[in-house]
């Protein structure tokens, strides 16, 4: 029953590691590429956990702060309007549970 799904002729099986078309086999990787491939991995790894060169850090915020899109006059008045109205409901909204907490402290601690 398992000889159905074999396939009848041996040769279509693959065999081996395959080889990527158009490429010849100097071309794979070798133990040089996997090492260069390894180190730039290692100092990609350093770059990520902070332990980079200090000398490098500010050249990279300078080039950061070009790829920053600024936002317009106008769209700077609209988010600041909005921040200045979260921030006053948000004001409102604590300042009423603080009055509403005293209240409550008030009528439980001191008894008429």
């Amino acid at each position: 029953m398992s000889d159905d799904l074999q396939p009848e002729n041996k040769d279509l099986r693959p065999s081996g590691k395959r080889q990527v078309v158009g490429v010849s086999a100097s071309a794979t990787t070798s133990s040089e590429a996997y090492a260069a491939r390894r180190a730039k991995e290692n100092k990609a790894e350093l770059e990520e956990s902070g332990r980079g060169a200090v000398k490098d850090f500010f050249p990279e915020v300078v080039d950061e702060m070009k790829r920053v899109i600024w936002p317009t006059g106008r769209q700077m008045v609209n988010y600041t309007a909005i921040v200045l109205a979260f921030l006053i409901v948000l004001t409102a909204i604590v300042a009423g549970v603080d009055f509403l907490a005293g209240l409550g402290v008030e009528k439980v601690l001191i008894r008429d």
